[in-house]
Order: structure tokens, then C-alpha cells, then sequence
């Protein structure tokens, strides 16, 4: 999981899909967005450097008309969000558009077609290619500019992007400097005539069980439908505390 070098300035990104690498790393699919002539690069987690390594997924393609009717409203580029209730910042433990206990365990790169992420990704990021008028919402941590740097993966100057497109709460030890309530990530897709797909990731390491003012971990614990249902409570938070 990337940590953010800087202040997590919490956002979303509007674009136009222009590119994409599948293989450019092992933990994350990178897509290229244009943005009012501007490029920028977004990080998507498939992988995480922790154990167990394959992420929690959700995906869903009905948004709220409310959300819908910002998305479309905000002009293409970087907007930064205050991180509270209320708008488009996001929260998957309060804020209602996905429920924890339907998060999937997905493997990030598995030997055959439609059964990973780099999959998933790839499918949305290709349609969003093919397709006049598609655009792209990232949610997550922007960076850059980077004025003397060219981007990693997709060589435009300044280097530009934007990362952390998971749960940001409910962190490990190591990662707890990311932890806030109403700043998780997502990656939205919106095709013509309507139809959506909305991605929604999380890591095993993570807990939905956070803290309502400060995000983060009240308790270790598995993600829910995780746990044996016939566990001692005892026995229980001994496993737990092991992941």
C-alpha cells in the first residue's frame, strides 16, 4: 500500500481515459487521464505488500442520483474535497453507497481471462477508451505537480497523479498516518448514456471497525464474513490479532 509523502490532500480526479498499463508493476494498474489539458497518472491497488495480499473488492454500476448529479457538475481536473458528510467525499463504513459484508476477496493477477483485477481494470479502462464521451473519477490522494519530473510510467511532464484509490481507515500500525473518516478511495467510470461502474477496494490488513472522529482501528479484527461464526470470543480476537 503507497502512503502518501505529503499532506494526504484528499480529492477527486475527472478526466478522459487516454492510456493504461497492465504490467507496469505488480500491485498496481496505472491509467493515464487527460484533465483540461493537463495529464495525470492514477495508482490503482491490486496487490497489497501485506499479508494476506489479494484486496477486497466491490463493485457496483447504480450511483445515487445525487452523486451523479456532482460528478457531472464538477469540471475535468483535480477538486479537492473536505473530508465530511454531506458531498462527494467518500467513507465506506459511513457513508452508505457500499455495505462491508458484500466486499469479495480478488486476486490481483491470476493465470486466465475474467478472474482478477488487472481483469477488471482492464476491461473498464478499455471501454472507457473505445468509447467517445466516457470519463473517469478517481478518488484518493493526490500528487504532484512534479515540475521537473516526468512521470514514471507515462514519461509527461510535470508528473502528475493521484493514489491511495482504497479504504483509507482502519489502517495497520505502519499506515495509520493515513486514516480519516469521509477520505476513502474509489475509481468511477461513467459511460455513455448513463451506465456506471464504480470500483470499491480495501485491504485484508484493514478493519471496517474505525474510530467515527479519527478513522482510526477501535480493535483489530477481520473484515466482515471473515470470521468463523462458531469462534469463542476469546479465541476469536487471539486469531484476529494475528492478521
Amino acid at each position: 500500500m503507497a502512503t502518501a509523502k505529503k499532506a494526504f490532500l484528499y480529492g477527486v480526479l475527472k478526466g478522459t481515459v487516454t492510456g493504461h498499463l497492465r504490467d507496469a508493476d505488480d500491485d498496481h494498474y496505472q491509467i493515464l487521464v487527460s484533465a483540461s489539458k493537463t495529464m495525470f497518472r492514477i495508482a490503482v491497488n491490486v496487490k497489497s505488500s501485506l499479508k494476506p495480499p489479494d484486496l477486497l473488492f466491490q463493485s457496483i454500476t447504480s450511483l445515487p442520483p445525487t452523486l451523479t448529479k456532482e460528478l457531472t457538475a464538477i469540471p475535468p481536473g483535480f477538486k479537492a474535497l473536505p473530508s465530511k458528510p454531506g458531498g462527494m467525499a467518500q467513507d465506506y463504513v459511513r457513508g452508505g453507497l457500499v455495505k462491508v459484508a458484500k466486499f469479495k476477496i480478488a486476486p490481483g493477477d491470476t493465470p486466465g481471462a475474467d478472474n482478477d483485477l488487472k481483469d477488471t481494470m482492464e476491461s473498464a479502462a478499455v471501454a472507457a477508451v473505445e468509447q467517445p464521451g466516457a470519463l473517469v473519477y478517481a478518488f484518493g490522494a493526490r500528487w504532484g505537480p512534479e515540475k521537473t519530473t516526468k512521470d514514471e510510467y507515462f514519461q509527461f511532464l510535470p508528473g502528475n497523479g493521484i493514489h491511495n484509490i482504497h479504504m483509507n481507515q482502519g489502517n495497520d500500525k505502519k499506515h495509520v498516518g493515513d486514516d480519516g473518516v469521509y477520505h476513502d478511495g474509489s475509481l468511477i467510470f461513467e459511460y455513455p448514456n448513463g451506465k456506471y461502474r464504480a470500483f470499491f477496494l480495501a485491504f485484508q490488513s484493514q478493519t471496517f471497525n474505525t474510530d467515527d472522529k479519527t478513522g482510526h482501528a477501535i480493535a483489530a479484527g477481520r473484515p466482515p464474513g471473515k470470521q468463523p461464526a462458531k469462534q469463542s470470543r476469546k479465541k476469536a480476537s487471539k486469531t484476529a490479532s494475528a492478521d
